[in-house]
This record gives C-alpha cells, sequence and structure tokens, in this order.
C-alpha cells in the first residue's frame, strides 16, 4: 500500500477533525509547510475557509496564526 501523500494526510484531518492549523499539521502529522500544502489543495480545486486565530504564548505575548476548514471542491460544485 503505498504511503498516504502530505495533501491526503491534511485532508483527511479536515475530514476527521474539521480544522486544522499549522501546529496541528507539524504535531499530528509531521508536516511544517502546512500553507504550501493548502496552497495546492487549492490548486486541485479545493475551497478552503482561513479563520485567523490569536493566542497568548507561554512569555505573554500575543501570536496570530491561520486555521483551515475544508468548504468544498470546486469540482463538486460544477459537477464534474
Amino acid at each position: 500500500m503505498a504511503k498516504p501523500t502530505q495533501k491526503e494526510l491534511i485532508l483527511k484531518y479536515l475530514h476527521d477533525f474539521g480544522s486544522i492549523t499549522s501546529w496541528q499539521a507539524y504535531i499530528d502529522l509531521g508536516i511544517t509547510q502546512t500553507a504550501s500544502r493548502i496552497y495546492e489543495l487549492k490548486q486541485q480545486g479545493y475551497i478552503f475557509k482561513k479563520e485567523r486565530v490569536e493566542k497568548t504564548n507561554r512569555y505573554g505575548k500575543r501570536c496570530f496564526f491561520d486555521k483551515y476548514m475544508l468548504v468544498g471542491n470546486i469540482n463538486e460544485v460544477l459537477g464534474t
């Protein structure tokens, strides 16, 4: 059986959990370039909603990151 690609892992994670951040992708999947994989999936027709999330780090500083949610696939929308 072929090893799943990073894009396939991200899609499965989105299916299982509804959203993904770069931190979750790194910790849970070992993927360090989440935004690049999301970009590639967009090029393949996947549609994402992106939400800017704010957290406070361990040093009390605000930090921001993106949370991605899969909306659908353009091919499903167009019926192709």
